[in-house]
Parts: structure tokens; sequence; C-alpha cells
């Protein structure tokens, strides 16, 4: 074979082969192509496996202390969490917007009896959250506390195994602010992260909420 075809080849198989590494490694990294970035796979990571929340306690006004997991429980509840920070002046006020939207529809469609559909912000900045700031926050945003409630995580190392757990991605500025993902978590009553939606996903987060509570599948 002469070697300008036997170079021919060999580049080919070359081209070839890596072609096809390249599919395999885009394969797993995309979960077969289903997602294509980092927030899409922990979205089908956590339909395909629940996450449990890790054992924290939360407190804020009109809760005292106690496991949140425990706050979570109860026949046909379902949560719709978002993190959040009182002194936030930018998407902490939009996820403010969309729960006060989320809220103005559960008070006009009740759930049927033994369904309910709640939700809850937690600040991921406990220190200066104090639950007398977060009452004034509340009452700011007109949170009906039967429906929205507030909460912090006391204990700064719980906050931040409930923040890794959930995958929620906050970054100290060092000028007391945060740089943090934003999206609308919804928690099922045996205290498992089931779904992931996006912020301008909120009617479909809360049908999705209405229709876990009133049937319980997930």
């Amino acid at each position: 074979v002469p070697a300008d075809v036997l170079v021919g080849w060999l580049c080919a198989l070359a081209a070839a082969l890596l072609a096809c590494a390249g599919y395999a490694g885009a394969s797993w990294l995309t979960h077969d192509f289903q997602v294509w970035t980092a927030e899409g796979a922990r979205r089908l990571e956590v339909a395909l496996q629940p996450v449990p929340v890790p054992d924290v306690s939360i407190e804020g006004p009109g809760l005292p202390v106690q496991p949140l997991a425990g706050w979570l429980a109860g026949a046909g509840r379902v949560t719709v969490v978002d993190f959040m920070y009182t002194r936030c002046e930018t998407i902490c006020l939009s996820l403010g917007g969309v729960f006060q939207q989320m809220q103005r529809r559960l008070q006009q469609e009740p759930m049927a009896p033994g369904a309910a559909v709640r939700l809850l912000s937690i600040s991921f900045d406990g220190s200066y959250d104090t639950p007398a700031r977060l009452a004034a926050y509340a009452r700011q945003l007109g949170a009906d506390p039967a429906l929205w409630q507030f909460s912090r995580v006391p204990q700064a190392s719980e906050s931040a195994a409930l923040l890794r757990r959930l995958q929620v991605v906050v970054v100290p500025d060092g000028r007391g602010d945060y740089e943090h993902n934003a999206a609308l978590l919804v928690l099922d009553a045996q205290g498992r992260l089931v779904r992931v939606f996006d912020v301008s996903e909120q009617e479909l987060a809360l049908n999705y909420a209405r229709h876990l509570a009133a049937t319980g599948r997930t």
C-alpha cells in the first residue's frame, strides 16, 4: 500500500475514533443528550432520584426552632421553596414577586380537603436575617402566614449542609451581598426535593405542586 494512502487511512481512523469518543463523552455528560447544562442535569437527576433534606432545623416568624423535615411532613402537603436573603436587591425581589403571584392563586383557588400547597422562603443569610427581620420582610411582601412563611437555618453549619444537599450555590461578594442561583424547589411531605423549576416557570411549578398534593404521585 502506498505510504500516502496508508497515512490517509490512519488519519481517517483517528478521526473516527475521536468522533466516537466525543459522542460517548457528550452522551455521558448530558445524560444521553437529555440536557446540555449543569442546571439541566441537576433537574433531571432530582426528577429521577428525589433528594431528602438533611437533618437541619429552621426557625422564623411564628415558627419555633424545629426540624425542617418535620415541618414539611404531613399527608397531602407539598411545599414550594426558594432561597433568598432580605438585603438582596436583585433576584430575590423577583422571587418575592413570583411567590406573591403564587400566593394569590392559592387564595383564589383553594385546594381540596386533605391537600395543601405551601410556600417557604429560606434565608441563607441567617446571621443577619433574624426572625424579626424576616417578619418585617414578610409584611412588606404581604405574605399570608397560612400560605407563605419565612425562615432561616440558625446554625451556619446546618445552613451550609442544606445548601450543599439541594445544590443551591451561594457565594459571598465580600461586601455583605451574595451571588446565588435561583429556582423554585418542590418538596414533598417526605421531606424530599422532587422537582426543580426555573423562576420563569412559576405556573408549571405551582401546577405540579398542586397535582402532587392532590394525588401524592411524583
